[in-house]
């Protein structure tokens, strides 16, 4: 039986071994392991873990317009912006955010925290947390992540709400 334009394109299963996974220092308490981007998995998806120390502000209010972003709280107590709501997460805890629901999050206050980070369909992202990291260390600026915004589907905007939580640790 012949394949139809249909039917979906069979991948190889894609294994990262934690000793090969590159990972990103973004800010100055907060890493990004790089697990799958869009490309290795057929553009299925795009994972990576991110680990939190305590304090760290975590990701900004933002949404994203093309895929649905998955959290997997893997440790620790994570507070999670989606809409106008603060949500408090902790271990073993799941949650999707759909296209377009504006979201932020970083570990509550007191805690360090670390999240399985996975978007549906795959966005070709790891460049984006590679541009975080050069922000961070001075050789790029936040105008261009503002830049990048089409090209890697992360919309900023101000959070009242957000601000506030933020302001409370």
């Amino acid at each position: 039986m012949g394949t139809t334009s249909n039917e979906s394109t069979v991948h190889a299963p894609v294994l990262v071994r934690a000793e090969n996974a590159e990972s990103l220092q973004d800010g100055a308490l907060s890493l990004i392991t790089l697990l799958a981007d869009a490309d290795a998995t057929g553009g299925a998806l795009t994972a990576n873990k991110a680990t939190f120390r305590e304090g760290s502000p975590g990701a900004p209010a933002h949404f994203h317009t093309k895929a649905t972003e998955l959290f997997l709280v893997l440790d620790g107590t994570m507070r999670i912006l989606v809409d106008e709501e603060i949500l408090t997460l902790g271990r073993g805890d799941f949650l999707t955010v759909p296209p377009t629901v504006p979201h932020a999050f970083a570990p509550a206050p007191g805690s360090a925290a670390e999240l399985l980070v996975v978007f549906t369909p795959g966005l070709h992202r790891f460049d984006y947390y590679r541009l975080l990291e050069r922000v961070h260390r001075g050789e790029a600026t936040v105008q261009d992540i503002r830049d990048s915004s089409q090209q890697y589907d992360n919309h900023y905007f101000e959070s009242p709400v957000w601000s506030k939580a933020l302001a409370e640790r």
